[in-house]
């Protein structure tokens, strides 16, 4: 039996949709949180103070998926602080693109 099959079967999502539904998560939280936060600057691949290194990894995933899913990081940021849309379009986007 095949893995394509296994998931028809039982209804479960691809593993990459569920990675990039909790990747919206993360990003939800963290933009919803108020600007004095460290972890604000998080998404937005700002320079570690610590290390000097990029946070390149999270923001090109982030992009990404949200290139998929039409939103540019400025617009995705705006639309995560209505926490109920932001749940039911990352949820929605990741599962179902």
């Amino acid at each position: 039996m095949q893995n394509d099959e296994v998931r028809r079967t039982t209804g479960q999502p691809l593993l990459s949709a569920i990675e990039q539904a909790r990747s919206f998560s993360l990003f939800g939280h963290t933009a919803q949180m108020p600007d004095e936060k460290d972890t604000n600057s998080f998404p937005l691949g700002e320079l570690d103070e610590t290390t000097g290194t990029p946070l390149y990894y999270v923001d090109k995933t982030i992009q990404q998926d949200l290139k998929s899913n039409n939103l540019s990081l400025t617009e995705a940021t705006v639309v995560a602080q209505n926490r109920p849309l932001w749940r039911l379009m990352s949820m929605f986007g990741a599962l179902h693109s």
